[in-house]
């Protein structure tokens, strides 16, 4: 199980948004599988600089994977009025869902 929680970043123009999804102790973002299966029980992880799509710690407790994910977006897709909270989402297989909240008729 991956429980992840989500920084929203505006992306340039033309830029791709984040994409992701999950297998087992995997999570693919943006095409780059990250192979979390090294973070022990009970232990974490530091992610630290920005070659990766991690901010802060990568932790595991009670066979759950917490982290937080930088996820770039279109804002001219976007509401201007996003959650003041972090989005999070719980799965454990497939695509991570998009935590943007899109304009009515945004494709």
């Amino acid at each position: 199980m991956h429980e992840i929680t989500f920084s929203p970043r505006a992306g340039l123009p033309g830029q791709p948004e984040t994409q992701a999804t999950v297998s087992g102790d995997t999570v693919a973002v943006d095409g780059i599988a990250y192979d979390l299966s090294a973070v022990p029980e009970g232990g974490f992880a530091e992610a630290d600089g920005d070659q990766h799509p991690f901010r802060g710690r990568i932790a595991r407790s009670g066979g759950v994977l917490r982290y937080c994910l930088r996820w770039r977006f279109d804002p001219a897709t976007a509401e201007p009025a996003q959650p003041e909270a972090m989005p999070s989402a719980a799965l454990t297989a497939g695509p991570v869902p998009d935590p943007i909240i899109r304009r009515e008729g945004a494709a």
